[in-house]
Order: C-alpha cells, then structure tokens, then sequence
C-alpha cells in the first residue's frame, strides 16, 4: 500500500490579528507565493475568518459538522457541487451547508474571504467517494 501524499495546499491555523489589532490583508495577499494559501486572520467568538489566495483546484471534501462562507475580493472562484457550480466574482458570496460535498477551484489567482468555526478541519472531514483516498494537509502553526 502506499504512503498517502500531502495535499499541495499551504494553510496556517495560527491567529495572525489578535482582538484589537489592524488586519492587513493586502500586505498578506502581496507576500503570499503560494499557489494555494490560507491563513486564519482573526477569531470572532466561535468563528475564524480566514485568508485564501489562490489559483488551481481544491480536492473533494464535506464538513459534517460545520457551514463554510465564501466571500471573494479579487478574481473568480468556483465552488463545484455535485449537482452544479457556483462560479463567483468580486464581491460576490456562498455558503456551502455542512454536509454538502464540494471542491472550489480558481482558474486564475483569486483572493477570498472564509468564515468557518474555529475547530473546522480546512482539508475537510472523512474522505467522500468523490475524492477518495487518504491524505494529510501541509498545515503549519
């Protein structure tokens, strides 16, 4: 059997803005060489927001537990259901109920906005028959 392979995605769960504290999103978004990056911002109450600047595809996954929101800066971002696609632009936004099985992916580099709760597992909860197969994130603290 073989070894599972990271997924190529690079995701800081750490707090970068604490309470009280500037958020500077374009000094993040310049910085960022990743193809698929994702920072958590700031925590409100229960919930995180979170960085993604990003250009390719995301795997197949669910959240059982948990909503994700979607909000787009800059570029067009597409979150793939099994039944359809949701193709977002600028200002635009969605909520993937828990449960629901999707992937998003940017044709081009996009910068977008997430609110989720603090305990979401980004890679997603156990592996849907979409995208099966095992694997780990590359998250750093």
């Amino acid at each position: 059997m073989s070894k599972p392979q990271p997924y190529p995605y690079t995701t800081h769960l750490d707090i970068k803005f604490p309470a009280l504290s500037l958020v500077d999103v374009p000094s993040l978004v310049k910085a960022c060489k990743d193809d698929w990056y994702n920072q958590t911002l700031c925590k409100v109450n229960d919930s995180v927001v979170r960085l993604g600047v990003m250009q390719g595809e995301y795997h197949w996954h669910k959240h059982d537990k948990d909503d994700e929101f979607f909000f787009v800066l800059d570029g067009h971002f597409i979150i793939e259901l099994e039944d359809r696609s949701v193709d977002l632009q600028a200002t635009q936004g969605f909520v993937v109920p828990k449960g629901v099985v999707h992937r998003t992916r940017a044709p081009d580099r996009a910068v977008i906005l997430m609110v989720e709760t603090a305990t979401i597992v980004p890679t997603g909860d156990a592996q849907p028959a979409v995208g099966a197969g095992a694997a780990t994130s590359r998250q750093r603290d």
